[in-house]
């Protein structure tokens, strides 16, 4: 029975990562000037190999410059984010733990709209690194808020956490529209607003780099505590059993995700759902195995980004609609699906 459920996963990820290169190619195609598929193939094979492409360069700089830097930022977002779902949804042993419900990406939400609007922008070789350290810190602030409130005169347990970070989270999210309503930047402010609703139209190749080294070593990092977090979806008693001390673990799971969410929010503001829906998704096909659970999480997440964010750019005439509209209409029904469907239990 193993080897089979070990094949098929094994199937299943190289037809998901088969399917993601192919998603990324027609994202990249498709938009207000569609290009046909050769010819982005074309602009790729010469760039990588320092060559000048035939193709126009018109065409070149939209595929190069523009659209693939912004594919590529979806895919990497989307991982990031689905990765994180199901880590806080094993370490609380609760099924809606994300990081927007536990509060962690309306913190980073706080201290990149006020370092948009208030400025402290800070660069380094003329790279903006102001709304990343803003994100970072607004999202580690509400982590230690979470876990402070979560372990007041008790010991911290699953339900507290979930509460405390509801209490987080709306706090900041209050805080949020607090600091764009008294603002003074009529310009700041429809920025921070479009913001809070997610955007990657900003992205380019030297705003990569962080989010892309911030998710490879997250997703490094868990692949070595697949036996922890398996561990901890069967219960901080099964945990103790085990020899693992939950409370330490899910601590220092936090702070990563912390990290990671602080890093992706201050590139492409609130996008939701996305660590919701994805890990319930995976989770009704593999199993509750955190071995098989999580390539397939990342690996569709950065599908199920990179189409959304396609969507969002070909759905209006006029310009882009924001991500985090896009990720919500089409992650509310997938979840009803998923609740009311006949997909197997969260764990089971």
């Amino acid at each position: 029975m193993r080897s089979i459920q070990q094949t098929k996963s094994i199937v299943a990820q190289w037809a998901l990562l088969v399917f993601l290169v192919i998603s990324v190619i027609v994202a990249v195609s498709l938009g207000a000037v569609s290009i046909a598929p050769s010819d982005v193939w074309h602009i790729i094979a010469a760039k990588v190999l320092g060559q000048a492409p035939s193709v126009s360069s018109a065409l070149t700089d939209i595929v190069w410059d523009i659209r693939i830097p912004r594919v590529l930022l979806a895919a990497i977002v989307g991982a990031g984010l689905a990765l994180s779902g199901v880590v806080m949804q094993a370490s609380v042993q609760n099924p809606l733990a994300e990081p927007f419900v536990l509060g962690i990406a309306s913190g980073a939400s706080v201290g990149a709209v006020a370092t948009i609007l208030f400025g402290g922008m800070v660069a380094v070789h003329g790279i903006s690194i102001g709304v990343p350290v803003g994100a970072f810190m607004g999202a580690v602030v509400a982590t230690v808020g979470v876990l402070l409130l979560a372990g007041i005169r008790k010991r911290m347990s699953t339900v507290r956490l979930i509460l405390a970070g509801a209490i987080v989270s709306a706090f900041c999210t209050a805080l949020s529209n607090l600091i764009i309503y008294l603002a003074g930047d009529a310009e700041g402010i429809q920025s921070a607003v479009f913001w809070t609703m997610g955007s990657l139209a900003d992205a380019k190749w030297d705003g990569l780099v962080l989010p892309m080294a911030a998710v490879a070593a997250i997703i490094a990092y868990f692949m070595s505590q697949i036996r922890t977090l398996d561990a901890l979806l069967l219960g901080e008693e099964a945990a103790i059993t085990l020899g693992i001390n939950a409370t330490q673990k899910r601590r220092i799971y936090m702070g990563c995700i912390a990290f990671l969410i602080g890093v992706l929010v201050s590139q492409c503001g609130i996008i939701g759902f996305v660590g919701l829906v994805i890990p319930h998704m995976m989770r009704s096909f593999v199993g509750a195995s955190h071995r098989h659970l999580l390539p397939m999480v990342v690996l569709f997440g950065a599908i199920f980004l990179v189409w959304a964010d396609l969507v969002s750019r070909v759905v209006l005439v006029s310009g882009d609609l924001p991500i985090g509209i896009i990720t919500a209409l089409m992650g509310a029904p997938l979840f009803m699906k998923l609740l009311f469907g006949n997909s197997t239990n969260f764990g089971g």
